[in-house]
């Protein structure tokens, strides 16, 4: 599954319901995105298809500069970046939500009229712009639209309610899956386990034991990157 697919299945899954309520399309009875099922196995990460795609949607502008400046300095404020690995510019975070807001077009009028809000809402109480308001004054607006009653469906919160909640997701999201985030977590990846054979007092209690010659040819730990060789009778080479 390639990372744009897995994203739009994370931001589902983790509670982004601005975006989920608009993420079903009626017409064919088929879900939004969805990809048809293939026969053909030989690729392996982004097929020619999805690699056409994300071309077409690079090339693509949903936001002007000064919106991405907004969500710049937005994405800063909801996750303020740290040392050493930098926050959501050093992420491109920014760019991330573009893309995903070009892929997911039903979140489109979410983000723009959200964005809309914050300048309107930041000219009528401190007569500027929201990413040229001073960080508290950023903080004083956000706290207006950062919880939501859990009792009411998203769906029919007010516009700035559902454009926070889908900020914040596409800002969390886009920044732990990257290289950045994933540094930032210190997430290596699955590593190999060293084994060393079997416990002795297991091997005692069932009456058995490794043969010298054999122990010492398969947990040996500093041959561990040595692929095993066996002879045509099966026998354990090295």
């Amino acid at each position: 599954m390639d990372r744009r697919k897995s994203i739009q299945t994370i931001i589902l899954g983790a509670g982004a319901s601005a975006l989920a309520f608009h993420g079903c399309n009626t017409e064919g009875g088929k879900a939004s995105g969805e990809i048809p099922a293939t026969d053909d196995t030989k690729y392996f990460g982004r097929t020619p298809e999805e690699l056409e795609r994300i071309e077409k949607l690079n090339a693509e502008q949903l936001f002007n500069e000064h919106e991405m400046e907004t969500i710049a300095v937005l994405s800063t404020v909801i996750l303020p970046p740290k040392e050493p690995h930098g926050g959501p510019i050093e992420a491109e975070v920014p760019e991330f939500i573009e893309f995903m807001g070009k892929d997911i077009p039903e979140m489109q009028n979410t983000l723009l009229g959200g964005l809309m809000w914050l300048d309107h809402k930041s000219n009528t109480e401190f007569g500027k712009e929201f990413k040229s308001a001073a960080l508290e004054q950023q903080k004083q607006i956000l706290d207006t639209i950062c919880f939501h009653d859990m009792e009411v469906p998203l769906d029919e919160q007010p516009l700035e309610i559902q454009f926070f909640h889908l900020m914040r997701a596409l800002t969390m999201t886009g920044y732990y899956t990257s290289k950045v985030g994933i540094a930032d977590l210190g997430y290596k990846g699955n590593q190999p386990n060293v084994w060393d054979g079997v416990p002795q007092d297991v091997l005692d209690q069932h009456g058995v034991a490794y043969d010298p010659e054999w122990i010492a040819k398969c947990v040996d730990q500093s041959k561990r990157g040595v692929l095993a060789e066996w002879d045509d009778e099966g026998n354990l080479l090295t």
